[in-house]
């Protein structure tokens, strides 16, 4: 199992940027699509962005041209790049371990058990 600590969240203004970084460990880092998700209160937790083991990447629409989703495969870490910052990125984000798709509706979290996530708060 892919076990994980995400960093890099905080507090930012109204277009801003981000870079969010999610440390895994062990050996089968490389063998795992990883993807990004968040949860906003009162929301369930949806999927921002994934990347499969060869860099194909996935997005969820509102996101689109604003987030980019990376992978350091030496480093055991995957990123998550997030400009033009909006208050409706306000959320907790976090990383995991994916079945990816090319199809967004179809990648599905590959673990149950998430880590402590990284709080992001937008303010206008």
């Amino acid at each position: 199992q892919v076990q994980v600590v995400e960093s890099g969240g905080g507090l930012v203004q109204t277009g801003g940027s981000l870079r969010l970084s999610c440390a895994a460990s062990g050996s089968t880092f490389r063998a795992n699509a990883m993807g990004w998700y968040r949860q906003a209160p009162g929301k369930q937790r949806e999927l921002v962005a994934g990347i499969n083991i060869g860099g194909s990447t996935n997005y969820a629409d509102s996101v689109k041209g604003r987030f980019t989703i990376s992978r350091d495969n030496s480093k055991n870490t995957v990123y998550l790049q997030m400009n033009s910052l909006k208050s409706e990125d306000t959320a907790v984000y976090y990383c995991n371990a994916i079945y990816y798709s090319g199809t967004y509706y179809y990648i599905r979290p590959k673990y149950n058990s998430w880590g402590q996530g990284t709080q992001v708060t937008v303010s206008s």
